[in-house]
């Protein structure tokens, strides 16, 4: 069972801002409605390098290791998983105008008993995706 969530948001800061600020996942504290803690574990931020991230969702506490898997102007991709999630993520930044596009896409794949909950899950993760687009650009427009 898998489930995309995709928003774009319009900032007003610039390509150049936004996405050094994106890349260090840590800041997901800041931007991502649903993390509580990142703490980078390994890695210089580049290729490889590793995040514990602590999130809410549903009332549960739910922890992902996330691997930083690409890190190329516009994007950077990083995959987060546990025993019954992986949430494939890929950040676009694009110029526009003065200011940045940012698309936020997750993929998620459901694993085990997780996997029969998809019908329930599809409408959390979409309110999720609602109320990190709008964390997103309030953060990213006091840059």
């Amino acid at each position: 069972m898998s489930t995309t969530v995709e928003r774009t948001i319009h900032t007003t800061a610039a390509p150049e801002v936004v996405f050094p600020y994106l890349v260090d996942f840590r800041n997901a504290t800041e931007w991502d409605a649903g993390t509580e803690s990142c703490e980078r574990v390994s890695g210089d931020g580049g290729v490889g390098t590793k995040y514990k991230n602590v999130s809410k969702f549903a009332g549960n506490t739910v922890e992902l290791e996330y691997t930083t898997e690409e890190v190329a102007e516009p994007t950077f991709k990083i995959t987060g998983r546990n025993d019954t999630t992986a949430s494939h993520d890929t950040i676009t930044v694009e110029p526009d105008g003065t200011g940045s596009k940012v698309t936020y896409r997750a993929d998620f794949e459901f694993s085990g008993m997780a996997r029969f909950l998809g019908p329930v899950m599809t409408p959390l993760l979409e309110r999720l995706g609602d109320r990190t687009a709008a964390q997103l650009k309030e953060a990213l427009d006091k840059r």
